[in-house]
């Protein structure tokens, strides 16, 4: 049950019939017509925009449509008051007993209430955390992490057919430094010493590969020329890396549908084959590209390239896509990796990327767009920096690592759930503080601790009740006689349950999996409040010594409550908390 989308369709079937009347004129555009939570809870339940949006394509002034709209809606028996507010927005107050119904509906779909088919099936790809495969995963990595999997989560639980992919970058010079580092730990583990020279990986963490290099070559290796092991160990360090990105991707409870190696895009035609599709769409050229602006690099110089127009698809310059020396560059297998995904058959593309990313958006979005011919929409979200504090200072890097804090020292202090909870509460693009005594404080200030507590208090009312012998099924419940739920702070929870399939709904269309852990937030301070507010006024609390059906009702609301915050927490990727340790 989506309350808003039913009223909504109740607004729309109103305009309609002032269509049909010759009020307004037919063939209007009506997607921009919401229903939604009014600013102030005062004003009534609801409130929709429609005479404003559509005056001006009626040819109408917005209050006078919103006058005829409100005597339609009148009529609707789910509707008690329609008003006309300011220039022409309407506020509605609708019939109690709708109230009732929500938390009956939650109470009967259990997990899946709030779900939708917003999606219809539509198969997107989100690629996400596509580290580079030469160490253990850092706290950026983390957080582009959770955010890519609770954004899978909720475009699942929302309609739509998702698949989950991690780009392992094994095809660049990147993989031949990790090659040299696990050599030099090769010759460690031999007894030799280690020469970490400067520009390979100095962390700890090679020390096993190492090792393993000698359990399989023995000292076979040793003195041998690069150009005789580096390809063997570049494969054997590779997938070493993979199986700890692996490792510290079950930490956090993360799980890939498919891992797409770079490196199997060279040499087998793929890069040749997109970089054709492009050159058919007359959208690949040579070309000399314009210095960069303000002052040049010393090694720069005018070059012919094979070039991308890209600016036919948005972009500031054209792109090169192979090297004057006959090399692709780093764009082309992106390029080709892209085609795949369309080739694939996937609708929509969402790459989840970091921040220093940001100058890749454009040519990226150019080249699916061209290559799809702009069927496929391409979204990239950029992921900022996380700033780790302890004790009121920078949390120090990892020794295991070398050079930075890794996923694993995270999960390890805070735990998997508290560390994807709070990794949410900022918007994507805005930077992240994690202060590991604050994420892990017992207080209304922590967000993961507030919504768990919610949680668990519902829990724990479940147990006292069935201690007094109350059926606390959700068919019991269900069935109770909700009706009795009147006081304001219960219906003002209520309201906020009846809100959750609409969040959902937002949260997918503007992939934003942080609205979610904000609206647990809210759900969680409603029913903190009345659970309060029972403290002062007995009348409230949900036992009722002595009653069994307003004891039932009053569950029941705390159950639906507890519905939404699973289910929401179930998208983040966290466990729901029975009781607070």
């Amino acid at each position: 049950m989506n309350l808003f989308a039913d009223v909504r369709a109740v607004v729309l079937a109103a305009l309609d019939a002032m269509v049909a009347e010759g009020a307004l004129p037919a063939g209007l555009d009506t997607q921009a017509v919401a229903v939604e939570p009014p600013r102030d809870a005062a004003h009534g339940d609801m409130a929709t925009n429609a005479a404003m949006v559509l005056a001006k394509p009626a040819g109408t002034n917005p209050r006078a449509l919103a006058e005829g709209l409100v005597a339609k809606l009148a009529a609707d028996a789910r509707i008690v008051s329609a008003e006309v507010a300011g220039p022409g927005f309407i506020n509605l107050r609708l019939a109690p007993g709708l109230w009732a119904d929500v938390v009956r509906a939650a109470l009967t779909a259990g997990s899946d209430f709030g779900r939708s088919t917003l999606g219809r099936g539509i198969k997107v790809n989100v690629e996400y955390v596509s580290a580079n495969p030469t160490g253990p995963m850092h706290v950026g990595h983390t957080r582009g992490a959770v955010f890519g999997d609770a954004l899978a989560s909720l475009l699942d639980f929302a309609g739509y057919d998702v698949t989950r992919e991690y780009y392992i970058n094994d095809g660049g010079a990147q993989v031949d430094v990790l090659a040299r580092s696990a050599y030099e730990r090769y010759r460690e583990a031999n007894g030799l010493e280690p020469e970490i020279r400067e520009g390979l990986y100095p962390g700890d963490y090679l020390i096993p590969v190492g090792e393993a290099l000698k359990e399989k070559y023995g000292a076979s290796l040793i003195d041998k020329p690069e150009s005789d092991w580096l390809a063997e160990v570049r494969v054997f360090a590779t997938e070493a890396m993979m199986a700890m990105i692996r490792e510290d991707l079950a930490l956090l409870g993360v799980k890939m549908d498919v891992f797409y190696s770079e490196k199997s895009l060279y040499g087998t035609g793929q890069i040749e084959a997109a970089l054709q599709r492009l050159q058919d769409l007359g959208l690949i050229y040579e070309g000399v590209l314009e210095p960069p602006k303000g002052k040049l690099p010393e090694d720069w110089e005018e070059r012919e390239q094979t070039l991308f127009r890209s600016t036919s698809y948005g972009d500031d310059v054209d792109r090169p896509v192979k090297k004057s020396d006959g090399a692709w560059t780093y764009f082309a297998p992106d390029i080709a990796y892209h085609w795949t995904k369309i080739e694939r058959g996937f609708d929509q593309l969402i790459d989840v990327f970091g921040a220093d990313h940001g100058g890749y958006v454009k040519r990226m979005k150019a080249a699916v767009a061209a290559l799809s011919e702009n069927r496929v929409p391409l979204d990239i979200k950029l992921i900022q920096l996380v700033k780790l504090f302890k004790n009121g200072e920078p949390f120090k890097m990892s020794k295991r690592a070398g050079t930075f804090v890794t996923l694993r020292d995270v999960v390890e202090q805070a735990g998997a759930g508290v560390t994807r909870f709070h990794m949410l509460t900022r918007k994507n693009d805005a930077p992240l503080d994690f202060d590991f005594d604050k994420v892990l404080e017992q207080s209304k200030d922590n967000p993961v601790f507030y919504v768990q507590y919610a949680h668990a208090r519902v829990a724990s009312v479940l147990r006292k009740a069935v201690d007094l012998g109350i059926d606390v099924t959700d068919a019991a419940l269900a069935a109770a006689d909700l009706d009795r739920n009147t006081h304001e702070a219960e219906r003002a929870l209520a309201k906020k349950i009846a809100e959750w399939p609409r969040q959902v709904e937002i949260a997918a269309r503007a992939n934003e999996p942080h609205r979610v852990a904000f609206f647990l937030y809210e759900i969680a301070s409603d029913l903190h409040a009345l659970w309060n507010r029972g403290n002062d006024e007995p009348s409230l609390r949900f036992l009722q010594e002595g009653d069994l059906a307003a004891s039932s009702a009053k569950i029941a609301l705390a159950r639906a409550s507890a519905v939404v915050i699973s289910a929401g927490l179930g998208i983040l990727g966290v466990t729901p908390a029975e009781e607070m340790r």
